[in-house]
């Protein structure tokens, strides 16, 4: 009999992080119950087909590079529904100007872009020559590009990056906490680029050939979505539990739940719980009878708001060639948009023949306004975005808008504090684990690692 086949495990949350665990867990032989609040699974993975378009309403795809998410995907039989970004992806704009700039990608292509000036691009190479930097205080990631480079690589290419990747504000966001090898590479080498060369080769095993280029942005046939359909079909039939919301844990040998379904209450025992929800969740949840409310502080962390329109036209609506992933706005440009993503070019099946696809993204940290607009009051607000930047003529002839109130959580300067909360709750609460977007990193790949060490961490605790 498998040791584990009677040691049961309540996983709060269906996101790719409680998922992953939940699958790691039931291949170890573990009892696993996943609560999910809404109706659907995946968290901000969601992808919709509709009349020949498929829309990803949250990410759009992912880097094919962590050993986490390759062996996830083979393990899952999903390898050959693989889908590798169409070679045209790897060219990036920046609008500089008024209009989209193709983002240097090699550095003899830096040293020719009308991108960044003389200054900047003389920066790069003196950087190089940089020694070692101890800093004893955290610093906002603007702050550490700048004491290395140029104010204009800040507003033309960390800016624009951070409002794609974070919808954030790079003034704000910790170099420790939001980019914690981007500190090691100064404390290392001083230059950033030797730094992560640096970093790269200690975490190379003997004899491993150092690879060459970034990994491959990959998505699947049937979108994002895919991914978390395949973890739910992989877990008993009775895994998951939609639309129950986990009210209260009472903690002890075993933890017991309070569940919500409806008008319903339900609950269970469990030797292990597992918690992987977004802070807001996490800081609502009670503990013990009192109902107090130990991560209460978590319902502070920044999450600005952040709309995504995916828009469908006819080709020959839109002027641009669309030759490349998309294009990021900084804020010195005064755009209403974050960024425009190529779908359509991205990955085949976006769009019906004779159609394109473009994914717009609004709000975040610098404007939050923009993304609590209606469909329509956001269309009016992107006309000239479209206009000027890609050439669009006339309305979209499919529209579908997702609006995520509280995005993306903020890894602002001081966030140690949350990360020493949720710590504590741990320790107060043996064989209870929390993890997920607001402790181990917001990529997918970030989240999916986090559940499997989630998972691992419930093993190591089990055969103590």
């Amino acid at each position: 009999m498998n040791p584990h086949s009677q040691k049961s495990v309540a996983i709060i949350g269906a996101g790719i992080a409680g998922l992953t665990a939940a699958y790691r867990l039931h291949e170890r032989g573990f009892r696993v119950k996943v609560f999910e609040r809404s109706g659907q699974a995946g968290g901000a993975i969601r992808t919709i087909r509709e009349d020949g378009w498929l829309i990803e309403c949250g990410p759009n795809s992912v880097q094919y590079g962590s050993p986490e998410l390759k062996k996830l995907i083979s393990d899952l039989g999903l390898e050959t529904d693989l889908q590798i970004a169409n070679p045209a992806a790897k060219k990036r704009f920046i609008v500089r100007n008024g209009w989209f700039m193709p983002v240097p990608m090699e550095p003899g292509q830096f040293f020719n872009t009308p991108l960044f000036g003389a200054r900047t691009k003389l920066s790069l190479f003196t950087e190089l020559f940089s020694r070692a930097r101890i800093r004893h205080t955290d610093v906002s990631l603007a702050e550490l590009v700048r004491s290395h480079y140029t104010q204009e690589l800040v507003d033309y290419a960390v800016n624009p990056l951070i409002a794609g990747i974070y919808a954030g504000d790079p003034e704000k966001l910790s170099v420790k906490n939001a980019f914690p090898s981007l500190w090691d590479a100064e404390r290392l080498k001083g230059s950033l680029p030797r730094g992560f060369m640096a970093l790269a080769k200690a975490k190379r095993k003997p004899g491993e050939v150092k690879k060459k280029g970034a990994p491959p942005i990959v998505s699947f046939r049937l979108g994002l979505q895919q991914l978390i359909d395949t973890l739910v079909a992989k877990l008993p039939a009775d895994a998951v539990e939609l639309n129950t919301a986990v009210e209260t844990i009472i903690p002890g040998q075993p933890h017991r739940l309070v569940c919500s379904r409806g008008p319903e209450k339900c609950g269970g025992e469990f030797d292990f719980v597992v918690l992987a929800v977004p802070a807001p969740a996490l800081a609502h949840l009670t503990f013990g009878t009192l109902g107090e409310r130990p991560l209460a502080s978590l319902d502070t962390i920044t999450h600005p708001p952040v709309s995504s329109l995916f828009l469908g036209f006819k080709r020959e609506q839109v002027t641009h060639p669309l030759d490349g992933f998309g294009g990021l706005t900084p804020e010195k440009e005064r755009r209403d948009v974050l960024g425009i993503l190529f779908s359509s070019t991205l990955f085949p099946g976006r769009a019906p023949e004779g159609h394109v696809a473009l994914t717009l993204f609004a709000g975040g940290m610098r404007q939050p306004e923009h993304a609590r607009l209606s469909t329509d009051q956001l269309l009016e607000r992107v006309q000239r975005d479209l206009k000027e930047l890609v050439g669009v003529k006339g309305a979209p002839v499919f529209v579908k808008h997702t609006f995520w109130p509280r995005a993306i959580p903020q890894y602002q300067i001081g966030y140690e504090r949350y990360q020493e909360t949720m710590t504590r709750v741990e320790e107060c609460a043996p064989h209870l684990f929390i993890g997920g977007q607001c402790r181990d990193g917001i990529s997918l790949p970030d989240c999916l690692k986090s559940g499997e060490k989630l998972a691992q961490r419930v093993a190591d605790a089990a055969a103590k």
